[in-house]
């Protein structure tokens, strides 16, 4: 009932910037928080940043000052621009949704991810 498609990943030197998408589409009443996740290679998935709707977000530490999340309700669009990158921010990003449809209540759902590269 909810689609959620990742935009905006590629390689970019260290120290770079990247913007993330993710557009939401489908059938939902509403759409509660939406954020990004990473899962590098060997690594478990990680939480970056989040944001309900009433504009309140949150960082992981290890992004904190360097990352943006913002979200064009209008579109049902989330962003994600991240600065000052390091080798480390490699990773596949997904974003994560909590939403609402006919059928369930505040459920999850997932993009299919995108892949950023950080590397010299």
């Amino acid at each position: 009932q909810v689609q959620l498609v990742e935009s905006g990943g590629g390689l970019v030197l260290p120290g770079g910037s990247l913007r993330l998408s993710c557009a939401a589409s489908g059938r939902f009443f509403s759409i509660n928080a939406m954020g990004w996740y990473r899962q590098a290679p060997g690594k478990q998935r990680e939480w970056v940043a989040a944001i309900t709707s009433d504009g309140s977000t949150n960082y992981a530490d290890s992004v904190k000052g360097r990352f943006t999340i913002s979200r064009d309700s209008a579109k049902n669009t989330v962003y994600l621009q991240m600065n000052s990158l390091k080798p480390e921010d490699t990773a596949v990003y997904s974003c994560n949704a909590i939403a609402t449809t006919q059928y369930r209540f505040e459920s999850d759902y997932w993009g299919q991810g995108t892949q950023v590269t950080v590397s010299s």
